[in-house]
């Protein structure tokens, strides 16, 4: 029972940690996809911003406001995502919207490294909206950078 202690205490560390210092918070200048999403149910917002170039995610952003679970997902969204190609960022959206069905293998699953904090919010169905927001935002995202052209 004290490992589970622990290891709880760990994640809200971390979850805390993303929620106080941001990664890649801010705006970026030369995006090729900028997407604005809302909950409406709890008004948590996200402004998502991606420079894809040939395939891959070379630079994103996110700007928002809201709870620490929704805030804290989009920060580790983003520094999972940048830098990888856009198949393996929508992957990790799958993977990422699975656990927070409650998916036991995809909470288990090793690369979505600091994401994994957040399997217990698939215990609060009000909350997995929260957590998702970010990743609506970034398969909006994908899809805008694709372009009309593209079917995606």
């Amino acid at each position: 029972m004290t490992t589970d202690v622990q290891l709880s205490s760990l994640y809200q560390h971390l979850i805390l940690d993303h929620y106080r210092k941001p990664r890649n918070k801010g705006e970026l200048q030369e995006a090729t996809a900028d997407v604005h999403m809302r909950n409406p149910t709890c008004g948590d917002e996200i402004r998502l911003q991606l420079q894809v170039e040939d395939g891959v995610i070379s630079d994103v952003r996110f700007q928002g406001e809201g709870c620490s679970i929704s805030q804290a997902a989009a920060s580790m969204m983003t520094a999972l995502v940048k830098g990888a190609p856009v198949a393996d960022a929508l992957g990790i959206a799958s993977r990422f919207t699975a656990m927070m069905h409650g998916d036991p293998e995809a909470a288990g699953d090793r690369t979505l490294k600091d994401l994994r904090a957040l399997a217990g919010v698939a215990r609060f169905p009000v909350r997995v909206k929260c957590a998702l927001l970010g990743f609506d935002a970034l398969q909006e995202a994908v899809k805008q950078a694709a372009g009309p052209d593209t079917g995606t």
